[in-house]
């Protein structure tokens, strides 16, 4: 015997599968505290961009950065949500590869090259907030000078 679904019972359907493939990206947010560690502050003063990843849930962005001894250091620097930075007067445009930021976070944990950013500085000399947030991020009064 085949059976027909009924049309509501399609759209219970649809609808329950959409609430679980909605629901995937928020499993994989985090709070500040379960990755960085507000103890370790990192500042990178001539980091040249070299990707921006301008995804949810978090902007990415990629620099290379200069060491004393001529060596170079590939960084990943974690950043507010797309529409957050965006809302900050923030573009994809403002970080082009080959652009050189002065950029201050919190060192990843696990000791990776992995920050999350605080405050980047643009070439024009503006400051924009990153947006460290979330449990366990730094008090914006402790910010590092």
């Amino acid at each position: 015997m085949v059976r027909t679904l009924v049309p509501g019972a399609a759209i219970v359907a649809g609808a329950g599968l959409l609430l679980i493939v909605e629901a995937v990206p928020v499993s994989a947010h985090h709070a500040f505290a379960a990755e960085f560690d507000a103890t370790k502050p990192v500042k990178f003063e001539k980091a040249i961009v070299t990707k921006m990843e301008w995804v949810n849930p978090h902007v990415w962005i990629h620099v290379d950065v200069p060491l004393s001894e001529g060596k170079v250091e590939k960084w990943a620097i974690e950043a507010g949500t797309p529409n957050v930075l965006f809302r900050r007067g923030f573009t994809k445009a403002d970080l082009l590869p080959g652009t050189a930021i002065v950029v201050d976070g919190y060192r990843a944990k696990d000791g990776s090259r992995r920050a999350n950013g605080r405050d980047l500085t643009l070439p024009d000399g503006r400051t924009l907030f990153l947006g460290s947030s979330g449990t366990g991020s730094p008090d914006e009064s402790k910010r590092p000078n």
